[in-house]
């Protein structure tokens, strides 16, 4: 079977081929550029829990030591605190979890070292394809010069950027907003008030500071501030943008304190929206097929996301072949997800962004549009939390045996202790994207009892027997409570950590169409292909 081709090794490239060679399926990934980035701390991503530790279990480990886990989200209007929220702890203490933030070339970085380490992952550096083709095995693309190469694979991924050439080699039509939102942007080394906080400030009283200035906080005293500008005219000159750091530095702490200026930049924000994410043994991930970041939201957040879905659903098709309806579901999940928040941040833009005509009719509506602001910046709500794929067509058929617990069928899974197969207590979230389904029992008590006790206790043998007849690949596990559950509750979670069913007890008939229905049914076509990946350049002379 041909690898995966990957085009594109920006951070979501760089994470689908580590989350395909996580699940035993080699990929070759074409760089356009030379393999590594160019420092820009003004340029810095933000990472929410599940993709934080999507990224940690692919092999990166920037995150502890270049990435900052906010404390606290603060809210200023004027010169009012609106509100201030705490930000969660590794223990969970606190409701709401703490984003990570860090430089975008430093997590790129530690995700090209994980790749550099991984002998399934190929990645060719000045490979800019030109053609693209596809047939009933595989597909074949070719990169021009100075790298003339045809590249054969099993399915090919662009994760080649809002400019994408594998998209414009589909004929994919890419609609939507331009310029949503424009912003100055500045990492500089200061010490302000709220170390270790992010602050909202809108409307702030100093004469540059627009309608809206937002401090984030970086390791080692750094800081990403970035300021709404007018949709259209304002040129942000160097002077001006001085000005703008200097006013801002002022109002905060009463006077201009010393700073180091790291980086600066102009960001213009565009909402787009493919309409198309699969084109037979084609996909887009990623901005080649989405484009958001207003208001506070993600866009590498939702690529991420995408790399992550998309992946077990490949590494099935590469090891067992599968059926169209699980290919097509990346596309029927993931687009109805990031087109439900652009739809909200579209709705919240005139709101927002429409003057103060609503804040002077309606009571309390300027805390209102806080709460709003912070939804996308914090991942809660339309604009930020994790989606769920209520809607998926990989959702199982009602049953009897079904039982609601704290998670909806198709969201998240909430991140409990369990107890893995080799005795050892890990998170959930630890046994994700390995490409098998997880069985998860609810059995309060075992967590004191010695595991070759429990194994042959009370449901657990035929619980085994129930694991071991399904038709996909599946890992027991057990933990001692999940919320909302009662005792000998069975949960069945799919590899990307989204809930298919729960049951009332062990229902080994229920237990298989539910793990069915989440690998799409049987395969449509047997996996075949070709062994090789690279064809030989002589065929370059073919391109023309």
């Amino acid at each position: 079977m041909d690898p995966v081709i990957v085009v594109g090794a920006g951070p979501v490239g760089l994470a689908l081929s580590l989350a395909l060679a996580a699940q035993g399926v080699p990929s070759v990934l074409l760089d356009e550029g030379p393999g590594k980035d160019e420092p820009r701390p003004a340029r810095t991503v933000v990472l929410r829990e599940d993709t934080a530790d999507l990224v940690e279990r692919l092999g990166c480990t920037s995150l502890h030591h270049e990435g900052l886990r906010w404390s606290g989200w603060r809210s200023v209007r004027r010169k009012q605190l609106v509100r201030a929220v705490p930000l969660g702890d590794d223990e969970g203490t606190v409701p709401l979890p703490s984003p990570v933030h860090l430089p975008q070339h430093t997590l790129t970085g530690s995700l090209r070292a994980a790749v550099a380490a991984h002998d399934l992952v190929e990645m060719v550096p000045f490979s800019r394809i030109d053609t693209l083709e596809q047939d009933a095995h595989g597909v074949t693309v070719h990169t021009r010069e100075p790298g003339s190469t045809w590249w054969r694979g099993s399915y090919v991924v662009g994760c080649d950027g809002a400019r994408s050439t594998v998209r414009k080699l589909l004929e994919i039509r890419f609609p939507g907003r331009t310029a949503v939102e424009r912003h100055a942007v500045a990492a500089l080394r200061a010490e302000l008030p709220w170390p270790g906080e992010a602050v909202l400030h809108r409307s702030p009283p100093w004469r540059s500071g627009g309608t809206e200035v937002t401090a984030r906080p970086l390791p080692r005293g750094v800081w990403r501030l970035d300021w709404l500008l007018p949709p259209r005219g304002e040129l942000v000159t160097p002077d001006a943008l001085i000005t703008r750091i200097r006013d801002t530095l002022q109002g905060w702490c009463g006077e201009t304190p010393a700073y180091e200026l790291l980086d600066t930049g102009v960001y213009t924000l565009h909402h787009r929206l493919a309409r198309r994410w699969r084109s037979e043994r084609a996909f887009l991930a990623g901005d080649a097929a989405h484009l958001l970041g207003a208001l506070g939201t993600q866009g590498l957040d939702e690529g991420l996301r995408d790399a992550e879905n998309l992946a077990w659903k490949l590494a099935h098709a590469w090891h067992q072949g599968a059926s169209e309806l699980l290919l097509d579901s990346y596309q029927a999940e993931r687009r109805a997800a990031v087109a439900s928040r652009l739809r909200a941040a579209d709705q919240s833009l005139p709101i927002l962004r429409g003057g103060a005509g609503l804040r002077t009719l309606v009571p309390g509506a300027s805390r209102g549009h806080d709460t709003l602001l912070a939804d996308g910046h914090l991942g809660c709500g339309p604009l930020g939390a994790p989606p769920s794929y209520t809607h998926s067509p990989l959702s199982p058929q009602r049953a009897d045996g079904h039982t609601p617990v704290g998670t909806a069928p198709g969201a998240p899974v909430a991140d409990v202790r369990v107890t893995a197969p080799d005795g050892k207590a890990v998170r959930l979230r630890d046994r994700l994207g390995l490409g098998h389904l997880l069985v998860v029992l609810v059995a309060p008590g075992t967590g004191v009892w010695d595991r070759r006790h429990w194994l042959t206790a009370g449901v657990m043998p035929r619980l085994v027997d129930a694991v071991g007849a399904l038709p996909v690949k599946a890992e027991l596990l057990v933990t001692e409570n999940y919320p909302g559950a009662t005792a000998h509750t069975v949960l069945l979670v799919r590899p990307d950590g989204h809930l298919v069913a729960a049951f009332s007890g062990v229902r080994p008939a229920e237990l298989y169409a539910a793990a069915d229905a989440a690998r799409g049914g049987g395969p449509d076509t047997v996996p075949g292909g070709r062994t090789g990946s690279r064809e030989s350049s002589d065929r370059t002379a073919d391109v023309n």
